[in-house]
């Protein structure tokens, strides 16, 4: 996939990447496009205007195998942002949304490089991709909830927040039979007391939070991300990433081949704390 650039637009985003190192964007969370401007221009080719105004429900594929379902980890935070330090194994996170294709591509690097990842799914890229939940899972990752409409859920009033995170969890259930093993609010690196709850008694007993954000959403590229990465993840690490960007296409393979060296595993959350 070929990337146009220019000087003074690398510029502009290493500055913006700067920016959020000193909290400017520190939500933590992809504040950019949802898809690639070529996913949007293939979408408006190939979609029907009536279609592309109605809700789409997904829908649910035979299942292969059953999906798992969240479970309570005692002894650990009601809000996690790592494992535990004493083991070789660290979790790659993925906000999922943007250009099915990169998920695609950033899944099978994964695969072949024997990682498995952590996929919080947004439910509106669901409703578009409905057949990736099964991909994920069956590729052996973990497949959870990142809202419904990547909002900034924290700020939404006690039943908008509910919705965002209840609706996400219908359409994984539809889709898997699962409401997915974690949620992550949308925006935030961690979630307000009242988000917390919500999803607590939407059936998550915690919040997957993360100890390392790559910064990939700001398109620093792939250098960037990689020194970002690998500079701050230890033992235990939860590292925060996301589909819909080239720089981290191109930063995984090196990424994983320097946990390979440094003999630190790339599991899924789950097994990260079993």
């Amino acid at each position: 996939m070929a990337r146009v650039t220019t000087t003074n637009r690398r510029d502009a985003l290493r500055a913006g990447a700067g920016l959020v190192a000193g909290g400017a964007l520190a939500a933590g969370c992809g504040t950019g496009p949802k898809t690639t401007a070529a996913a949007q221009s293939t979408t408006a080719r190939t979609t029907p205007e009536s279609a592309m105004n109605s809700p789409k429900t997904p829908k649910s594929p035979s299942p292969t195998r059953p999906a798992p379902a969240p479970r309570a980890y005692p002894g650990q935070p009601a809000q996690i942002t790592h494992g535990p330090r004493t083991r070789p194994r660290v979790a790659l996170t993925f906000h999922g949304q943007g250009d099915p294709a990169i998920a695609h591509t950033l899944l099978d690097t994964a695969e072949r490089h024997g990682a498995r990842l952590t996929v919080l799914a947004v439910g509106t890229w669901l409703d578009e991709h409905p057949d990736i939940a099964r991909r994920i899972l069956d590729g052996g990752h973990d497949l959870g909830n990142h809202t419904q409409r990547h909002i900034s859920v924290n700020d939404l009033a006690e039943a908008d927040a509910r919705k965002e995170i209840t609706d996400c969890a219908d359409r994984l259930r539809r889709l898997t039979g699962s409401i997915g093993t974690w949620f992550r609010p949308s925006r935030a690196p961690t979630a307000s007391a009242l988000v917390a709850a919500l999803a607590r008694r939407a059936g998550y007993p915690h919040v997957l939070s993360y100890d390392v954000d790559s910064l990939d959403y700001t398109r620093p590229g792939a250098a960037a991300v990689t020194r970002k990465v690998l500079s701050e993840v230890r033992e235990g690490s939860v590292v925060s990433l996301h589909f819909g960007y080239e720089d981290t296409v191109a930063a995984l393979p090196d990424v994983l081949t320097e946990l390979d060296r440094r003999k630190l595993r790339a599991v899924t959350t789950t097994e990260l704390l079993s």
